[in-house]
């Protein structure tokens, strides 16, 4: 019988443009103000690429992925396997991970994306998770990187989704371990299509509307080919989901809310975040939220997050670190890990 490893994060990394747009910004774009999106989101500021800066979603996801590399001290010909989690890659097609295989001269192992928007990113962990354990990798390179800013509608018409999202990227390298206690304990996985077209960008695509129709119609006041969110039904579903998947992930390990010593969700809206806070009972110290700054980078956002609480001291060996994300499909998920 083949043996069963244990996978753990060996090195993290993020990055994140350097261009800063603030809430007082975006009002001089679209009928909004700072009180208004603070109120709703919890955000104060986000990252956009600057048009014409060459920057790409496989750029900052290359710039994460170095960082993740180095400090899990090994080296790019020690990785096996690359998985790009994204919702707004650079081509549509093809997908990003040959591009970072490319950009790194990592030798010509498989390359995977994931097309799980907000859980993307959980959703490749999960996968990494499994080929480490039954031996086919040692090392993977799990890549959440979002460019939002380009494809969002700048105007009044588009505020209630343009001013919650960010440009961003992190990376972890996930390795083999033969220590049973520690790394990645277990992960749990959902969908729901029927709520599929509450929260989509439905064109250009080959099912409704594809590049030639719109090029065709060239109709202004058709937005299929901007993001829709139908935000209060999203929200009601998240925190029901976001409790219900971390619930599972503890009890099946044996585990309780109290156990918890960080919780990173996905960074939706801090106002989920604080619902989930306050019915798990944790304390500040418990829960990282940085969506202040950055706003929603979608598969990018659990990456940026727990790298960001690794490197200010909040996680600890030994400490249990759960992540959960909940989003667009919908799908969610979580994953249960012992530091």
């Amino acid at each position: 019988m083949r043996k069963l490893y244990t996978s753990k994060i060996s090195g993290l990394g993020s990055y994140v443009p350097e261009n800063v747009v603030t809430n007082d910004d975006l009002s001089k774009m679209m009928d909004t103000n700072d009180e208004w999106i603070q109120e709703r989101t919890g955000i104060q500021e986000r990252r956009w690429v600057v048009p014409g800066s060459g920057e790409t979603t496989s750029s900052m996801g290359v710039k994460a992925a170095r960082i993740a590399i180095e400090r899990a001290k090994i080296s790019k010909d020690d990785i096996d396997f690359i998985i790009f989690a994204t919702l707004s890659p650079d081509y549509y097609f093809p997908g990003p991970g040959v591009q970072v295989q490319h950009a790194l001269d990592i030798k010509t192992v498989g390359a995977l994306d994931v097309r799980n928007q907000c859980s993307g990113f959980v959703y490749a962990l999960s996968i990494a998770d499994q080929y480490i354990k039954t031996g086919m990798y040692k090392n993977i390179l799990v890549i959440g990187s979002e460019l939002h800013s380009h494809g969002l509608d700048k105007t009044t018409r588009g505020r209630g989704v343009t001013v919650i999202f960010g440009d961003g990227a992190g990376a972890a390298i996930l390795s083999r371990s033969e220590d049973d206690h520690k790394g990645l304990l277990s992960t749990h996985l959902h969908s729901q299509g029927e709520f599929a077209e509450e929260l989509s960008l439905i064109a250009p695509g080959m099912g409704k509307r594809w590049v030639n129709d719109i090029l065709k119609d060239n109709n202004p006041d058709d937005e299929s080919y901007f993001p829709f969110m139908n935000g209060q039904f999203v929200f009601k579903n998240a925190v029901v989901r976001f409790s219900e998947v971390i619930m599972e992930g503890l009890e099946a390990n044996g585990l309780k809310k109290e156990d918890i010593n960080m919780l990173i969700p996905h960074q939706a809206n801090l106002r989920i975040s604080q619902f989930i806070q306050r019915s798990f009972r944790l304390s500040d110290d418990q829960v990282y939220n940085n969506i202040m700054h950055y706003g929603n980078t979608t598969a990018a956002s659990v990456p940026i997050a727990l790298t960001e609480a690794w490197e200010k001291g909040k996680i600890n060996e030994g400490d249990l670190v759960v992540l959960a994300a909940f989003g667009s499909g919908f799908t969610w998920g979580s994953v249960i890990m012992r530091w």
